[in-house]
């Protein structure tokens, strides 16, 4: 196990010092334990990632230090800030270190702010309680930061309810709220986890920048590696409750010690991993002569590929799409001259950043929404103005994977009448035929066929995916959606998933149209990649033709602002985004 050197300058004591913190919850009249015996360092100006998956304990550690766990949580051991004991404080001390000397940035903002008060009216709230400003000094403050956090129009933020606001809005927003009173030590928790790509790398620049302006210390909590790369200068490893290796985060990507730690950093997706050249996407940013030929290359044997693969499975051709009228909300065209294709066999990647209508292109492919113009086939069916009956047909011939496993279940059923369902309903199958099948699917996607009995809540996330992929794939599709189907997964589970996507498909030959806002993650898998930005698609072709060689702005700013686990490569990468945006090519 490697040291995590945090001992910065002869006699200067760190900011913040954790020795022997435990957590514990109270379950059944047993306390299970959740963090133990956790010991770490944090100086001022220096980034401190908390990484591993969900259930590791990082989270756990990180609110105990704040007094933010539940009644039946149980703390040990020592946690001081700037030489001061902090657990077991009395709660008006507490309070007056929450917020005033730690804030937090938390994942969801939309729940971390109040729904209804105006972002403005909160932040002026949190500089009254803390400094006792009049509410016009408050009011100048709050337009500050606002204005700090780059928010690109202050005065607006600042009157708006949160859900007038988009995502990445919410969550300056609700950093600007975090900064207000200057914190010594900024607690980051999954910061970025629900943000796309460009505003992720956004919010990480906002951050760095806040670190050192501000000379905060930043302890970010993240299952992701890109994410680490760009911001953290050293690692802390937990698994299972557990520190499994520490140390600085070049020592840390460059030698990882322990098999946990090779195996997050061997699970991150990166561009370039599903071509058979290595991709140099700082290269092709920069418009290398021979990232444009190889990309040339691709072009070819894609025309090649496709010109042997029969008639399509979906063809949209100048397709508009529009979100009907109810109430008083007049329709809303989502989607405008919508032109592409998919082939038997073939996965093609649909890519954009929320709002770009690349869900919506999704749902109308089966059906869920109307073609307002252009036409739409599906499996070889005419879906401009299908009616009930007709769309039925061609769902016995497509399937769909949603994003939230949990929501996309039925709780109330086991998960073998899940995964039999849309069977039973379609009366292909019945009795010891369905029962069979139900079998053969949980085998696919290697769920022991034990599991059949058991009810989505028993279910860890990655195995409720597998159920939604088993069902999906129930009536042997020719076409399978596949809407985000990773995002909401660990970054190790998220590998398993897409492996076995990736060899179901190879096995059964459908055609799919994964839709992802992660280039990265497309690239693993698809043949082909649509680039879509406010409802238009603004480039498609081969994989290789579409990152080696982008011809549009908004591509090239998808694909700077991956990160990458690996921080001279992604300092690098920032840079050349940097460029990018400061010759406004994006």
């Amino acid at each position: 196990m490697t040291e995590l050197n945090t001992a910065g300058q002869a006699g200067s004591a760190p900011l913040l010092q954790v020795e022997g913190l435990s957590v514990d919850f109270a379950v059944d009249n047993f306390w299970v334990p959740a963090a133990k015996k956790l010991d770490y360092t944090l100086e001022r100006g220096k980034a401190l990632a908390i990484v591993g998956e969900s259930g590791s304990g990082k989270s756990a550690s990180s609110m105990a230090m704040l007094g933010l766990l539940p009644k039946n949580a149980r703390v040990r051991g020592s946690v001081k800030l700037d030489g001061e004991e902090i657990l077991g404080m009395d709660a008006d001390h507490l309070r007056r270190i929450r917020g005033g000397e730690i804030a937090v940035i938390f994942q969801e903002p939309m729940t971390a702010l109040n729904p209804v008060f105006t972002v403005g009216f909160q932040i002026i709230e949190t500089l009254r309680v803390h400094f006792g400003m009049s509410p016009s000094e408050a009011k100048t403050r709050a337009l500050e930061l606002l204005a700090m956090v780059e928010l690109p129009d202050p005065q607006k933020a600042f009157d708006s309810y949160p859900h007038q606001l988009s995502g990445g809005q919410r969550q300056r927003a609700m950093i600007a709220q975090s900064i207000s009173c200057d914190p010594k030590l900024l607690i980051a928790d999954e910061p970025t986890t629900a943000l796309d790509v460009t505003v992720q790398a956004e919010i990480l620049d906002l951050m760095r920048d806040l670190r050192h302006r501000l000379d905060s210390a930043i302890l970010i909590i993240t299952h992701d590696m890109g994410v680490v790369a760009d911001i953290a200068d050293d690692i802390v490893v937990m698994r299972r409750g557990e520190i499994v290796e520490r140390g600085t985060v070049h020592g840390i990507f460059g030698a990882p010690q322990h098999p946990y730690t090779q195996e997050l950093l061997g699970a991150v997706p990166r561009i370039g991993d599903g071509a058979d050249e290595t991709i140099d996407t700082t290269a092709a940013l920069a418009g290398d002569t021979t990232e444009i030929r190889l990309a040339e290359v691709a072009a070819r044997k894609d025309e090649e590929r496709r010109s042997g693969l029969g008639k399509p499975v979906l063809r949209f051709d100048d397709v508009a799409i529009e979100y009907p009228k109810r109430g008083r909300v007049p329709a809303f065209r989502a989607v405008e001259h919508a032109s592409f294709s998919v082939y038997p066999g073939e996965v093609t990647g649909l890519v954009g950043e929320s709002g770009s209508g690349k869900t919506t292109v999704g749902r109308a492919a089966i059906g869920l929404l109307p073609i307002a113009d252009g036409t739409a086939e599906v499996v070889g069916i005419d879906i401009t103005s299908a009616n009930r009956s007709t769309l039925r047909r061609v769902h016995k011939d497509v399937g769909i994977v949603f994003q939230d496993p949990s929501s996309s279940l039925n709780p109330r059923l086991p998960i073998a009448q899940s995964i039999g369902e849309p069977m039973l309903l379609a009366k292909v199958a019945k009795g010891r035929q369905l029962d069979t099948r139900i079998q053969e699917l949980l085998d696919a996607v290697e769920l022991p066929r034990s599991y059949r009995n058991r009810y989505p809540h028993e279910l860890s996330g990655g195995q409720k995916q597998r159920v939604g992929i088993a069902r999906a794939l129930s009536l042997q599709p020719k076409l399978l959606i596949a809407d985000e189907p990773t995002s909401a997964l660990d970054v190790s589970v998220q590998a398993t998933v897409l492996e076995l996507l990736r060899q179901l498909q190879a096995d059964l030959g459908f055609a799919c149209l994964f839709v992802s806002h992660d280039l990265a993650v497309v690239d693993s898998l698809a043949d082909r990649i649509i680039v879509m930005s406010k409802g238009r698609i603004v480039e498609q072709g081969a994989t290789g033709q579409i990152l080696r060689a982008p011809s549009e702005a908004y591509t090239k700013r998808l694909i700077a602002a991956i990160p990458v686990p690996d921080p001279e490569e992604q300092r690098q990468r920032r840079e050349a985004r940097a460029v990018l945006l400061r010759d406004d090519v994006i």
